[in-house]
C-alpha cells in the first residue's frame, strides 16, 4: 500500500517520475490538487482513466463496476466520498454505512489504481455556493419524495468528473434516475467523458445489491425479494404483449399488498430516456419503483423494450 504523502503533493517533479514505479499500488488521494496532478500525469502517458465514483461501504456490485473499469481503461479510480448534499433534512447521513478499511482491503484485490477519498471539508469548503442542476430529470420517481437530492447528485458528480477528467466513468443502472441525470448533465455542460451505465447486480434471490441491504433484518431480508419478483412478473406479462401502464403497475401493485413489510412510496411507467409517466408501451420504458422495508429505502427497475 502506497500513500499520496504531502511530501509527494507538493513536488511535482518527484511526482512524476515515479509515477511508473506506483502503478502496481494503489494510491490513497485525500486532496484535490493531488488527485488532479495524478489524472494529468496519467493522461500525458497516453493512459485511458476509467472513474468508479461510490459512496463507500462497498459489496460485490461495486467489484463488478471496478472490473467493468479495468477492462475498459489502463487506470481506475475509485472515489468514495459520502456525499452530504444529497441527503436531506432526516434522512440518514449520520447513520449511512461506512468502513473505509474494509472498502480498501476490497479495492486491493480488485487492483485499484487510486482511490480518491476526499473529506467534506475538502469537496465543500467554507463558502461554496454554488450547485448543478438538471431540472426537469430531478422531478419525477426518486425527485418527489426527496427534493434537492439530485441537485446534490449532480453538483458532486460534476466536481468529481472535475477533478478527476476521466476518460470514462462507470454507474450503476440499479440507480436509473441518476443514470439518466448524468447522462443529460455531461451532454449539456459539454464535459468530455463517456458515460457507461453497468447491469444491476443482484443477489441470488434477486435482490439488487444496495449498501442500504445492510439496514435489514432477516424477516425484512426475505420480505425484500417482493422488488425484483413484482418486476418479474410485470416483464413476463410484457412479454406476452401487454403494453398497459395501468395493467402492468397493477400486477406490481398487488405483488406488494402480499407483503405486509413492504411501504410503496412509487410505482411508476416511464419513458426510458424522458422519465415522463406513459400510458402505454410504444418506445423503450423503464418500469421502477421504490418501496421502503423497514429503515431501508430501496429501489429497483426493469426496463422494457419490444
Amino acid at each position: 500500500m502506497e500513500c499520496w504523502s504531502d511530501g509527494l503533493r507538493q513536488n511535482p517533479i518527484l511526482q512524476y517520475s515515479i509515477t511508473p514505479l506506483l502503478q502496481f499500488f494503489m494510491l490513497i488521494i485525500e486532496h484535490i490538487s493531488a488527485m488532479r496532478r495524478w489524472s494529468e500525469a496519467e493522461r500525458r502517458q497516453g493512459h485511458r482513466v476509467v472513474l468508479v465514483p461510490t459512496m463507500g461501504f462497498l459489496h460485490e456490485a461495486h467489484m463488478c463496476l471496478v472490473r467493468d473499469a479495468r477492462k475498459r481503461g489502463d487506470r481506475v479510480v475509485v472515489s468514495i466520498f459520502v456525499n452530504p448534499a444529497q441527503f436531506g433534512p432526516g434522512e440518514d447521513l449520520a447513520a449511512y454505512p461506512r468502513d473505509f478499511e474494509r472498502d480498501r482491503a476490497l479495492l486491493e484485490k480488485e487492483l485499484a489504481d487510486v482511490v480518491f477519498h476526499p473529506t467534506v471539508d475538502e469537496m465543500y469548503p467554507q463558502g461554496s455556493d454554488t450547485f448543478v442542476e438538471v431540472k426537469r430529470l430531478s422531478l419525477p420517481l426518486c425527485g418527489a419524495a426527496r427534493p434537492g437530492h439530485f441537485r446534490g447528485v449532480a453538483t458532486v458528480v460534476a466536481k468529481l468528473l472535475n477533478i478527476v477528467r476521466p476518460h470514462a466513468a462507470i454507474f450503476g443502472e440499479k440507480d436509473y434516475q441518476q443514470l439518466q441525470l448524468i447522462r443529460r448533465l455531461v451532454r449539456d455542460l459539454d464535459i468530455d467523458v463517456e458515460i457507461i451505465g453497468h447491469p444491476i447486480v443482484r443477489e441470488p434471490d434477486g435482490l439488487a445489491m444496495s449498501s442500504r441491504n445492510a439496514y435489514l433484518g432477516a424477516a425484512e431480508r426475505q420480505a425484500a425479494v417482493c422488488l425484483s419478483r413484482s418486476l418479474c412478473k410485470a416483464e413476463r406479462l410484457f412479454r406476452r404483449g401487454e403494453t398497459s401502464a395501468q395493467a402492468l403497475i397493477r400486477l406490481v401493485s398487488a405483488e406488494f399488498k402480499k407483503e405486509p413489510l413492504a411501504e410503496v412510496e412509487y410505482v411508476k411507467l416511464c419513458d426510458a430516456k424522458t422519465l415522463d409517466d406513459i400510458e402505454k408501451i410504444d418506445e423503450p420504458a423503464v418500469l421502477a419503483l421504490a418501496v421502503r422495508i423497514g429503515r431501508a429505502r430501496l429501489i429497483d427497475n426493469r426496463v422494457l423494450t419490444r
